[in-house]
């Protein structure tokens, strides 16, 4: 390829030629201006030979970066737990897709629009009794009916998992609901799982045959209103120590109640020490104050059931023969 030839240098017009000046000055100046066209000419020539092109028709590293960053993501596949019979936690697992033409959950506010009498269940909390919850059911594979209330294994087949908004830290383990399709149907269940997030307010997980009660199983998921209940019931309460339980340290759980249970409170001294709750349904002395003592305990209509010292046993149910009253 020709390179083009170079721009021709610039006469200084004003001056006459050098050849015909008499003066000094400006035969000095000439070699300065044949200098000064020689490089003209020579970045002219530079800056018009295809080898100038190289850099600007390299490829940048920063587009390629910026277009691989706006590149749309393969979201990763959520994992499902299994539940885990005899964990303090365990999550539902669901065993039918949610129907698409399902109505969506109402979520009751943090507090109930519907109030009881005043005085009538002065303990209670979030699940209050005379109050009407609007909601979903769904239902899972509830294994040997173990959860998070850790009750243990049951032949029960009739029982729920809480949301987890409304498990309230194990207060709702034990309760027993009244759950209403809107086809009519309905049934009586007993919490004994916790439900976790996503799962919204209002909303209960129940056994396959409890939602079978209420409907097809194919349809998934469905629109339920539910109540709490004080059945009628043949069974006592029960007092159980966690595994390891010592004088030092003890766990106790209240079984078989007909209400919540609201607190439960050990001899200490000659006094009453409330013990905290654990949202695996224990109640917790860990400096041993009062554990093997007497133990009252107090559902959330405000009923109050003293029981004299009973051995720590861990991990076995002793009857007392005694019940709160129904409601």
């Amino acid at each position: 390829m020709a390179s083009p030839s170079p721009s021709p240098s610039p006469s200084p017009s004003p001056s006459p030629p050098r050849h015909r000046s008499p003066r000094r000055w400006r035969g000095a100046l000439a070699p300065v201006v044949a200098v000064a066209a020689v490089a003209l000419a020579a970045s002219l020539l530079m800056a018009l030979r295809p080898e100038g092109r190289t850099t600007a028709d390299h490829t940048p590293t920063a587009p390629a970066t910026a277009t691989q960053a706006s590149s749309p993501r393969t979201p990763s596949p959520t994992s499902k737990r299994e539940p885990k019979p005899g964990t303090p936690t365990p999550t539902p697992a669901r065993t039918a897709p949610p129907s698409p033409a399902a109505t969506a959950p109402t979520r009751p506010a943090a507090e109930p629009t519907a109030r009881p009498a005043a005085g009538s269940a002065p303990l209670a909390g979030r699940v209050r009794p005379g109050v009407t919850y609007d909601g979903v059911a769904t239902f899972y594979d509830t294994g040997n009916g173990d959860g998070a209330c850790l009750f243990g294994p049951t032949d029960d087949v009739m029982t729920a998992a809480m949301n987890h908004t409304d498990y309230e830290t194990s207060q709702a383990c034990g309760a027993y609901l009244r759950v209403r399709a809107a086809n009519g149907a309905s049934v009586t269940v007993r919490v004994t799982n916790e439900c976790p997030l996503p799962c919204a307010p209002g909303q209960l997980d129940l056994s396959p045959q409890a939602f079978a009660e209420l409907a097809d199983p194919s349809s998934g998921r469905i629109p339920v209103t539910w109540s709490l209940l004080s059945p009628g019931t043949a069974d006592t309460v029960s007092i159980r120590y966690k595994t390891g339980s010592s004088p030092h340290w003890c766990g106790i759980q209240v079984v078989g109640h007909r209400n919540p249970v609201a607190r439960l409170e050990v001899r200490d001294g000659s006094g009453w020490r409330r013990l905290p709750r654990t949202e695996y349904n224990y109640f917790l002395s860990e400096q041993g104050q009062g554990c093997g003592g007497a133990i009252r305990i107090t559902d959330i209509y405000g009923e109050t059931l003293t029981l004299d010292a009973l051995a720590i046993r861990p991990d076995v149910p002793q009857p007392t023969g005694t019940q709160f009253a129904a409601h």
